[in-house]
């Protein structure tokens, strides 16, 4: 019998939250959890923020662009939000919506292959 340490609850979050491609998925699931939930992306970016600069590689680049998704994808939200009034902004809503989907799943896919973001700092997909 050998004496290996039993893995605690504490070394499984630690490892959620510690940089790398664990981290990188839970912010991506994070920001997905706030379409219906709303305060989870502000947990995700966070988490991305204080992440960024511990990870290199692949990891950095989807910090970055999970970082500028939700800037930009706030931004985006503002914009729909005063058009609104115009009766355009609930069509762009949508846009919004759909924007911020695809870019949090191909991420995610990229994250699970181990892949890095082809252009982080882009506005679109």
């Amino acid at each position: 019998m050998t004496n290996e340490p039993t893995p605690s609850g504490n070394d499984a979050v630690s490892g959620w939250l510690s940089p790398g491609p664990d981290n990188v998925k839970l912010v991506y699931f994070l920001y997905l959890a706030s379409l219906v939930l709303g305060v989870s992306g502000l947990v995700g970016v966070v988490l991305a923020y204080v992440n960024r600069n511990k990870a290199g590689g692949w990891v950095e680049t989807h910090y970055t662009y999970q970082i500028r998704t939700f800037w930009i994808g706030l931004l985006y939200v503002v914009i729909a939000l005063a058009l609104s009034l115009l009766l355009i902004g609930f069509l762009l809503m949508i846009a919004v919506a759909v924007w911020f989907i695809v870019r949090c799943v191909l991420g995610l896919q990229r994250a699970a292959q181990g892949q890095p973001v082809a252009n982080p700092t882009s506005w679109l997909v």
